[in-house]
């Protein structure tokens, strides 16, 4: 549990609330009900183990957060409480409530346990790929998998790992149980194109095949689809890009868009994730309840190949 005021309220509420929820209780010492749940959210905040951060506002000391919070959600008593995720206020409730009704409002804005569980196994993964250790980050990725299915940033990562290893048997098998969800999340999609291409690959024309079939023809674009799946699968993505423009360029409705949809799978792979926090911080004593909005760093070949693609589309 931590107080908050003006002086940190952007480094403990604001950015603390991008790595885990953090629940703000705004209260008052006169207040009979604010009394009463304050308890109540100290015993969920040890309960809930780690799963979100407790904060406390006092509203006399700090009138001019509590009453631009008070403003945004419409509410004029207290105790009021509010939800923080991602750097902004999502949701809140007023009174105090019973212990029941405040772990149904927790339970809808804090992972699980068995998300936790599987993201602390994923940051270990992470650790192990980047210090080279493939066979074991495909170990951890494989049991974050297991302890929440449903976690598809998990599962991401996990296929990932495995098609750059060229385990595409076992990629295939990890993808099944999402495949008929998978246009919802454009990782899941772009893993299926990458998929198909290495499935594909193993029965390709070599190379010189069907290089020598497109200089025959510029739009044999079944022979120069099947160039980009064999570089795609190969994880030469730029070539694989290069071949799908000219298809695009030619003839972009061609085969229900598919050298589009590859296109931009193969860019959702090379585009890094978006930071997890913002890289400069307000200055001490200003308030900001909307924390910024913090932008992928820019690849200038993933920037490159967007402009190309809205050339030929546009």
């Amino acid at each position: 549990m931590i107080d908050i005021s003006l002086q940190n309220f952007e480094a403990d509420l604001i950015h603390a609330s991008q790595q885990q929820p953090v629940l703000l209780d705004i209260w008052a010492p006169w207040c009979g009900p604010c009394k009463s749940l304050g308890p109540v959210l100290e015993k969920l905040e040890v309960a809930y183990a780690g799963r979100f951060k407790l904060a406390k506002l006092n509203s006399d000391e700090q009138p001019e957060i509590s009453g631009q919070l008070s403003q945004m959600f419409g509410v004029r008593s207290i105790p009021f409480c509010v939800m923080f995720k991602g750097g902004q206020p999502v949701d809140g409730f007023v009174g105090a409530l019973p212990e029941g009704e405040v772990r149904k409002f927790l339970d809808k804005h804090v992972p699980s346990a068995e998300e936790m569980a599987a993201e602390e196994v994923v940051q270990e993964a992470q650790t192990l790929l980047a210090e080279g250790d493939s066979a074991s980050a495909l170990e951890r990725l494989q049991e974050a998998v297991a302890i929440n299915p449903g976690n598809d940033a998990a599962r991401y990562d996990y296929l990932r790992a495995l098609l750059k290893a060229d385990l595409v048997a076992e990629a295939r098998r990890a993808f099944e149980p999402v495949a008929a969800k998978a246009t919802l999340d454009a990782r899941l999609t772009a893993c299926g194109h990458w998929l198909a291409a290495c499935e594909k690959a193993a029965s390709a024309r070599s190379p010189q095949v069907l290089a020598a079939a497109i200089a025959a023809n510029k739009r044999d674009f079944d022979a120069r689809f099947e160039l980009a799946q064999t570089h795609f699968a190969a994880q030469h993505f730029t070539q694989a890009l290069d071949e799908l423009l000219e298809i695009v360029m030619r003839d972009k409705s061609w085969n229900d868009e598919l050298a589009r949809k590859n296109y931009v799978a193969i860019l959702e792979l090379m585009s890094k994730p978006a930071p997890a926090k913002a890289e400069a911080a307000a200055p001490k004593g200003t308030l900001e309840v909307a924390g910024r909005v913090a932008a992928a760093s820019a690849d200038p070949v993933v920037d490159q190949y967007r402009r190309k693609l809205s050339m030929a589309l546009f």
